[in-house]
């Protein structure tokens, strides 16, 4: 775990079409249609359609994220109940295509952050969708290790040992964002607050290093008439303590649809899960502050708030 800057390859959409287009053609299919389905960060997705197939090819602008994505999408397919995306070809970046590049097999529907008949469905639909959700996703933490950590070589005895060092890195990269003008006080001041409060706040070591998605949130659930197709877009997938992948639930609608209560009810959590996940959701998007150089208020601004909530509760 480490925050160090990534620097992507800039593509834009006619070139991330052009070159999802070409690994097709390398993969033997004549393309129809091709549709470009956006992207994050760090890669960019697009569809392509043949006579007979569809499936989403995915660029990845940094180097060294292939073989991380391609073999956490496999772990996950084997210990996940809902469909997940399986990798089809894979191709190094070359002279032509300076990104690396994979196909994965398209999973039907839309995400459940864009589906208006889910958000429409009534109490009892939205409960009973966090339940199909929470189940699948307990499935894939009950898949464990003996050590903690990245999922190609978990190497830490304990979570505390892998994420307390971590959490000081963020902290000290904060402190010196802070300093630089890149950062605001309030954002450095709830994550001072949250670090002198670490081992209240961590009590309670995890007994299992549980596999984790890594980012579930309703962006990437999948549904297709009102029920889930499948989970897309893992990230830094890992051997964790398994309510570090809860912290995504009540991000963008996930409150919507009682995720994180709805998981916390059927399989239980330790006694300071709520200010774990404010810590988790805080960290977290600092860290990918730092990673990817974007900070958005509106997804920050409330975590600090709650930070701050979630302490004094303590």
């Amino acid at each position: 775990m480490d925050a160090e800057k990534i620097t992507p390859v800039k593509i834009n959409e006619a070139q991330a079409i052009s070159y999802a287009g070409q690994i097709a053609r390398e993969m033997g299919w004549k393309v129809r249609k091709s549709k470009f389905l956006g992207g994050g960060s760090f890669g960019r997705a697009v569809k392509i359609t043949t006579d007979s197939e569809n499936f989403v090819v995915k660029l990845l602008l940094a180097p060294g994220m292939m073989e991380k994505e391609t073999f956490d999408l496999r772990l996950l397919a084997e210990n996940c109940p809902v469909p997940m995306p399986k990798v089809l070809y894979k191709r190094a970046s070359s002279s032509d295509i300076p990104v690396d590049g994979y196909a994965m097999s398209l999973i039907p529907g839309k995400s459940a952050l864009l589906s208006p008949c889910l958000y429409l469905s009534g109490k009892a639909g939205r409960m009973s969708f966090a339940d199909e959700v929470t189940s699948a996703l307990h499935a894939i933490h009950t898949c464990t290790n003996g050590k903690f950590g990245d999922t190609m070589a978990p190497d830490s005895s304990s979570w505390t040992e892998l994420y307390k060092p971590f959490a000081l890195d963020i902290l000290k990269k904060t402190d010196k964002a802070a300093e630089n003008g890149e950062l605001s006080a309030e954002i450095l001041r709830a994550a001072q607050a949250a670090w002198e409060k670490f081992d209240d706040i961590f009590c309670e070591e995890p007994s299992r290093a549980c596999l984790i998605h890594g980012d579930l949130n309703t962006a990437n659930i999948m549904v297709q008439s009102g029920r889930v197709s499948g989970f897309i877009d893992p990230l830094n997938s890992m051997f964790a303590d398994p309510e570090y992948d809860l912290f995504q639930f009540d991000n963008l609608t996930g409150k919507r649809f009682f995720l994180s209560d709805t998981y916390i009810k059927k399989y239980g959590a330790s006694k300071n899960v709520r200010v774990k996940l404010a810590f988790y959701g805080l960290f977290n998007e600092i860290y990918c502050y730092f990673k990817a150089g974007t900070l958005i208020p509106f997804i920050m601004n409330p975590l600090v708030k709650n930070m701050h909530e979630q302490l004094e509760k303590l």
